[in-house]
Formats: structure tokens, sequence, C-alpha cells
């Protein structure tokens, strides 16, 4: 019996976790024109965003941020699940003078969607 609600216990939970990514996977795909998660790949408009969470602001050291960005860094800001999802609701107001033409992701669930995505390398 503890078996058999085990097994449901699963059931229930691995499409609830696939979708999860899948809808992480999606909410990144209009990051791809300018981002990379791939930390090899460079020369992007934007900056590379493989292990982000946890980096200073504009911490990539090969790219070439707005003041704004720099300013952050200088001050050691750091980007955490809670910064990354109030910057993707709305960067200019986060950011104001921002380089970056990204009028935010109005919705919730797909911010949060973005941001576990983010978080977690194995769901990519």
């Amino acid at each position: 019996m503890k078996s058999f609600a085990v097994l449901l216990l699963l059931s229930l939970l691995l499409p609830a976790a696939a979708a999860a990514e899948e809808n992480g996977v999606r909410a990144f795909a209009p990051c791809r024109a300018c981002h990379s998660l791939d930390p090899a790949e460079r020369g992007l408009p934007g900056p590379n965003l493989s292990g982000l969470i946890g980096r200073v602001v504009a911490g990539n050291t090969d790219f070439d941020y707005s003041p704004v960005l720099r300013k952050a860094r200088d001050e050691g800001l750091r980007w955490d699940a809670k910064r990354l999802e109030i910057f993707l609701a709305d960067p200019a107001a986060m950011f104001p003078g921002l380089w970056m033409s990204m009028r935010g992701i109005e919705d919730a669930a797909e911010r949060q969607a973005l941001v576990r995505f983010l978080e977690d390398p194995a769901s990519r």
C-alpha cells in the first residue's frame, strides 16, 4: 500500500514538474534573441545569463553594460530570485536609463517560471 501511495504521488508530481520546466523554457524563448545560457557563447546583443542567480549585477566582464547597471554593480547588488522577478516585471522602473529594450513580463506566473528556469541549470 505504501508503494502505491508513493507511485501515485510521483505520478502527480512529475507532470507538474515537467509543465513548470516547459513554462520556463517557453518564457525564456523571447530572451534568446539577445541572451544565451551557454557559458561559452559570446557576442550577443545582451550579456550571457549562465549562472545569473547569485552573480553581481552587471557582473559579466565580457559585456558593456549601461551606466545604471554599472552603478548597481559598484553598489554590490546581486541577482537573486526576488530581484530578478522585480526586474522582469518592469526593467526600466528598477533601473531607469537601462539600455535593454524590454517592457517587462506582466504575467506573474510567467515571470516566476522564468526565474525558476534561470535558477535551475538542470532544467535546461
